[in-house]
């Protein structure tokens, strides 16, 4: 929104990771202006079109690529979007057909459906309303709205079938609202963002709940611990915020102050069903949690797992049995029985996936001996993590009285 805002918007306490990061190295290679002072970012905003084009990569990140395919819309020159291997095998395609439909024009570089793409300077391209059936992920339907203000006449989504994880979308709405756009929303039916704006942003940036998720299970799991996350508020419309109200519902405790929320472990959890479809992120630190409970715990609403940054429904099944745990795997769901967990060591297989790693990490805290293959593919998301993890053994001693 800032890039392509008129005006200097300054952004404090933004997310510095890998996504983050290589979202912004594409803003400025279209034409922003970023510069950063401490931990805040002061980017120049194009007005709405993008000078430049030019050739982004945006490694593993999905939301950051579907956003830029999405803008690149807007740019002067070609722009050639790319990413990993694994990028390179999720899925765009949705993404592409809705923009095309604007009148865009993009064409796949090597394989139809995949990374890389061109997408080329279209003088058809403008707003309207498009119908949406039911998508493969939410990006494609926030990237719509992020640009819509700078589409002649906006842009309408009329919604054919049940929208994935309708919680992002909200956040999405919710974002451009706050930047002065008018929006207008009928839920599950139609959304819209009417042309004009946005306007600079001078704004604070909420922790984000998809990362503090990990370290609220990891109090929840571990008895007399607790740990507050200063700063999120409890309005917060973050969808990762229902992982502190499934922890509640196994036994923790939950308590929101001015310093920010704090969640207290419990001697033991108990098994828990939860429909996890709002927060889909958010439910591999709930399967951490779950392998620690008393009874067998159910995660539903799971079907956007399988196109992640790996396909999260056979790796948390694959890396959850390895320490013993029953796990019953489907497209839409997780059964995890841990009765028959052990304490044996392990080591814990992330398949390149940030979420894995930090699930699996703070499952340590709690039965010790589990080593982390590629410790560093939390970069994506959250680079300080292990030394953050490094902090709470400091803080709480060794887990499981184990070492």
């Amino acid at each position: 929104m800032a890039a392509l805002a008129s005006g200097v918007s300054r952004l404090r306490a933004p997310l510095r990771a890998d996504d983050t990061d290589r979202l912004l190295a594409s803003l400025q290679t279209l034409g922003a202006g970023v510069a950063w002072q401490g931990d805040e970012v002061t980017i120049t905003g194009v007005s709405g079109r993008f000078p430049r084009g030019g050739r982004v990569d945006l490694g593993d990140g999905g939301t950051p690529t579907r956003f830029m395919i999405a803008a690149a819309c807007l740019a002067a020159a070609p722009v050639v979007v790319d990413g990993s291997a694994r990028m390179r095998e999720r899925p765009v395609a949705e993404g592409v057909e809705l923009l095309r439909r604007l009148g865009a024009d993009i064409v796949y570089v090597e394989a139809e459906g995949r990374l890389p793409i061109e997408v080329r300077p279209a003088a058809a391209f403008r707003g309207g309303s498009v119908d949406v059936g039911m998508t493969r992920s939410s990006q494609f339907l926030s990237a719509l709205l992020l640009i819509g203000p700078h589409l002649e006449g906006g842009i309408e989504l009329r919604y054919t079938g049940p929208v994935t994880s309708p919680t992002y979308v909200t956040l999405t709405l919710d974002a451009l609202r706050q930047a002065g756009c008018v929006v207008e929303r009928a839920a599950g039916v139609r959304d819209a963002v009417d042309a004009g704006g946005p306007r600079a942003l001078d704004a604070t940036i909420e922790p984000d709940a998809s990362s503090a998720a990990y370290w609220l299970a990891a109090a929840a799991m571990n008895g007399s611990s607790s740990i507050t996350v200063r700063g999120l508020p409890a309005d917060s419309i973050q969808p990762d915020m229902a992982v502190a109200h499934g922890l509640v519902t196994a036994g923790a405790g939950m308590q929101f102050t001015a310093e920010g929320l704090t969640m207290t472990g419990a001697d033991e959890l108990t098994g828990f069903d939860l429909d996890c479809a709002v927060a889909p992120d958010g439910a591999l630190a709930l399967a951490a949690a779950a392998a620690t409970t008393r009874t067998p715990t159910r995660l539903r609403g799971l079907h956007t797992l399988r196109v992640k940054e790996t396909d999260r429904i056979t790796a948390l099944a694959a890396e959850l049995r390895a320490i013993g745990c029953g796990v019953e795997a489907s497209d839409d769901e997780l059964i995890i029985d841990p009765r028959t967990r052990h304490r044996h060591p392990v080591t814990i297989s992330t398949y390149r996936d940030h979420r894995m790693a930090m699930a699996f990490g703070i499952l340590g805290l709690h039965r010790g001996h589990v080593a982390i293959e590629d410790p560093r593919c939390v970069e994506k998301s959250y680079p300080g993590f292990w030394a953050d993890l490094g902090d709470v053994l400091d803080a709480g001693g060794r887990p499981g009285d184990e070492g």
